[in-house]
């Protein structure tokens, strides 16, 4: 039954990665640009909207065991759902490649009958001897199509002979194919420049070219969102539906992502792999909103746009075909921005505790406020969250919090500018004496009590704070120092500073000349 003229027709987009490593943040940014259209865009105009997982794993050399679960478990984390899937099911599968190799060798063989492709011989080394001469002559290196007219007698020999070969994709050798792209208009290219590219490999496999096309039509993509490097085989693709006889979906090449000062995106400018970034503290919702607009603009001065936003906002039609510049500096701010503003303190809390846990700080188990630990690492967070770029700041931001002891500090930091090892040591004896009678907990009446006793020493408050602050933390900076001191305890602060003590006088005593003359090393 077909459906009536005036039901708008479905958006259904797929993203396809192929499980060789982990995944780039080009090609998150591809998922999230299919998902949007499909669950933002299309949904907003009436239509339906389906968005597809497809794992291309018919590269065999470059396959690695567990690169497919741990995209998976990234494009989970980084919030994408797909409603067709290896994992979700769906009308249209298997969703998985290697799974549908007799598809794409019966579509071969279709293409041979029809004599839109043909078998070729050449063997590796042969083509290499090509592409070397070619170069040596400057021109661009390619197959010479060697094979392309080989009559029956001579295919019947090599088949008869068991000479292994590959199934090439027969080009037009002159004329032209256009392909109209949603970013860029309509893209004209000369079939002269054009390869007979491979379609099936000697091993049964298929290549991209020849899987994607029948797997698109099989599953009925509408529109391909894909990066801009496939646009120099757009036309190729363009002709295979042609050969099929079917109607291509749809075309939009996303733009590049272009290092910092220029080039593309790779390791030597810094991370690139999404699992990178999740390991190095930044929040998903952080990453999607920057990598939206590496690409995307809404109104040309927004920024901030939580997932939802996005779903509401975003059009394909306001996607530029020109590249995009990762800042990583950008990123940053981002997560700054929504560690301090977005995230409450719970939701905060329950993502720092991984982090505190790997490092030893904490202890192991399951992120939930009913883990025995996130009572102690709330107020800590509350205190430090202005501080944290990214989640993994929190293990050296706060482990003085959670260490029983501290690491050993220089105690020399013990003592401000202007004062004597002597006028330090006698401000945390004061300090030691005071402690057992103070309400840690009373902030406002602990600074107003530590004020008083530095007007007793004849001090500045600052040149009494600053010992006490290195003596319970180790550093110099730290949160408000009434507020750190609650959240330590009474008993911790009252260690360290016997523990300061301590290790000041030692350090007088080993120097005794330098100490009475106020000088420090």
């Amino acid at each position: 039954m077909t459906e009536p003229a005036n039901t708008p027709s479905p958006v259904r987009v797929r993203f396809a990665p192929s499980p060789t490593g982990l995944l780039h943040v080009g090609g998150a940014r591809t998922a999230l640009f299919n998902w949007l259209l499909a669950h933002g865009q299309a949904r907003r105009e009436g239509r339906d909207g389906a968005f597809l997982l497809r794992i291309e794993d018919t590269d065999r050399n470059r396959y690695v065991p567990g690169a497919e679960q741990g995209i998976v478990d990234i494009l989970g984390w980084f919030g994408l759902v797909w409603d067709e899937g290896p994992d979700a099911g769906g009308p249209r599968g298997p969703y998985r490649q290697s799974e549908r190799t007799d598809l794409y060798r019966e579509h071969a063989a279709l293409l041979l009958e029809r004599g839109h492709a043909y078998r070729c011989f050449c063997t590796p080394e042969r083509l290499q001897r090509v592409r070397d001469e070619q170069t040596a002559r400057k021109q661009p290196p390619g197959y010479d199509r060697l094979c392309r007219d080989l009559t029956l007698e001579q295919i019947e020999a090599y088949v008869t002979a068991a000479t292994p070969y590959v199934v090439r994709f027969r080009m037009p050798l002159d004329g032209e194919t256009p392909v109209y792209d949603l970013l860029r208009g309509e893209m004209v290219f000369q079939n002269v420049n054009l390869e007979d590219l491979v379609l099936l490999k000697s091993d049964g496999y298929p290549t991209y070219h020849l899987a994607n096309v029948v797997d698109d039509h099989l599953m009925e993509i509408s529109d391909i969102l894909r990066g801009e490097e496939w646009i120099p085989t757009a036309p190729v693709h363009v002709r295979l539906y042609a050969a099929f006889g079917w109607e291509a979906p749809r075309f939009a090449h996303l733009p590049l992502i272009l290092a910092p000062g220029g080039g593309k995106l790779s390791k030597r400018h810094g991370s690139t792999a999404m699992e990178e970034f999740r390991a190095q503290g930044y929040l998903p919702e952080a990453l999607m909103n920057y990598l939206a607009l590496l690409g995307w603009r809404f109104d040309g001065s927004t920024e901030m746009f939580s997932k939802e936003d996005l779903m509401a906002k975003f059009t394909l039609e306001r996607v530029n075909a020109s590249p995009g510049t990762f800042d990583y500096n950008k990123l940053r701010w981002f997560n700054q921005h929504y560690i301090n503003h977005v995230l409450t303190l719970d939701d905060l809390t329950l993502r720092v505790m991984p982090f505190l846990a790997e490092a030893g700080l904490i202890a192991p188990g399951s992120s939930s406020p009913e883990h025995l630990e996130f009572s102690r690492v709330r107020p800590v967070v509350a205190l430090l969250k202005d501080r944290l770029e990214t989640l993994a700041d929190a293990p050296d931001l706060m482990g003085y919090f959670f260490q029983p002891d501290l690491e050993p500090y220089d105690p020399a930091l013990l003592v401000p500018k202007k004062m004597s090892r002597d006028d330090a040591l006698a401000a945390l004896d004061a300090v030691a004496a005071v402690l057992p009678d103070t309400d840690l907990e009373n902030e406002e009446a602990t600074e107003a009590r530590f004020r008083a006793l530095a007007d007793t020493l004849g001090l500045k408050p600052g040149s009494l704070f600053m010992p006490v602050r290195v003596a319970v933390t180790g550093r110099t900076q730290s949160p408000g120092l009434f507020g750190t001191l609650r959240v330590i305890g009474a008993e911790r602060v009252q260690s360290r500073i016997a523990m300061a003590i301590k290790r000041l006088r030692a350090w007088t005593a080993e120097e005794p000349s330098a100490a009475a003359a106020g000088t420090r090393v």
